[in-house]
């Protein structure tokens, strides 16, 4: 019986966190990094035996596009497959595929969510605090600790869809995921809106003179009066809206941004 080494295992991990978006494509996206992270595996497998380590790997070339980090969990199931097949299991390539195809979009809903939806943001919004004023140890925080986290979680999951294998089907595309697909979606838009209020600072010297007198309004202190932060959060609304949609890369939207400031500081807003 035909079964996969740990090392073997741990090259075919390392090769997906190494490469997952080095071969991006709008045609294939990610589906050549993991035919080239099931290397290993399939040459382990079919050794010597050059047609099935062709024909496995063309199997893995099929379109493939997910949340590379919580979608290690696919590389390992897709390899405890291939390790079935190589023992006589009745898997042919539309069911891999079609495994594979199932599971890619409600890891992405999750995983996006998950990941630079919310864990990214709280990472950088500690290590921005920390580097406020100067400390290095804010970037320090922020690499350490992303690496750390990462690497640790995604072995896991490589590791636990390995032993699953097609058990794990159920629980990635049950009514489950749906409802923790939302709460993390709920998670990351707090997490999101909390360091836009810690960190974007937005003030107008706009000031009012009231009638004859001397006296004059601060507009500035009237609007957070009313709603505080108020100007920051129209900043970041605004940068959600020309992002999704009017579908703007974040360079385009960073000049605009310098684009209103400029002008807005020709007039004496600013």
């Amino acid at each position: 019986m035909k079964k996969l080494s740990k090392s073997t295992l741990r090259k075919c991990w390392l090769r997906w966190m190494c490469g997952n978006l080095c071969s991006m494509s709008f045609q294939w996206l990610e589906s050549l990094a993991f035919a080239d992270s099931m290397a290993p595996a399939i040459k382990e497998l079919y050794g010597g035996d050059k047609e099935k380590e062709a024909e496995a790997l063309t199997r893995h070339c099929a379109f493939y596009n997910t949340e590379p980090q919580l979608g290690c969990i696919v590389n390992g199931i897709a390899c405890g497959l291939e390790e079935e097949k190589a023992n006589g299991a009745d898997l042919d390539d539309e069911v891999i595929n079609s495994i594979k195809l199932g599971l890619m979009g409600p890891i992405a809903g999750i995983g996006d969510a998950m990941v630079p939806g919310m864990y990214l943001p709280l990472l950088l919004s500690i290590g921005i605090g920390l580097a406020d004023g100067g400390n290095v140890m804010g970037p320090i925080f922020y690499i350490v600790t992303f690496l750390a986290t990462v690497l640790a979680g995604t072995y896991y999951l490589f590791m636990k869809g390995y032993q699953m294998g097609t058990k794990s089907v159920g629980l990635i595309v049950g009514e489950a995921s749906q409802r923790v697909r939302e709460a993390f979606n709920l998670l990351g838009a707090i997490v999101v809106g909390g360091v836009g209020a810690s960190y974007v600072s937005i003030n107008t010297i706009l000031q009012i003179q009231t009638g004859n007198s001397d006296a004059t309004v601060v507009v500035n202190d009237v609007i957070n009066g009313i709603f505080p932060r108020l100007l920051p959060l129209v900043a970041i609304i605004f940068c959600w809206w020309l992002m999704s949609r009017k579908k703007m890369s974040a360079l385009k939207v960073m000049g605009i941004l310098v684009g209103v400031s400029i002008v807005g500081v020709a007039l004496g807003l600013f």
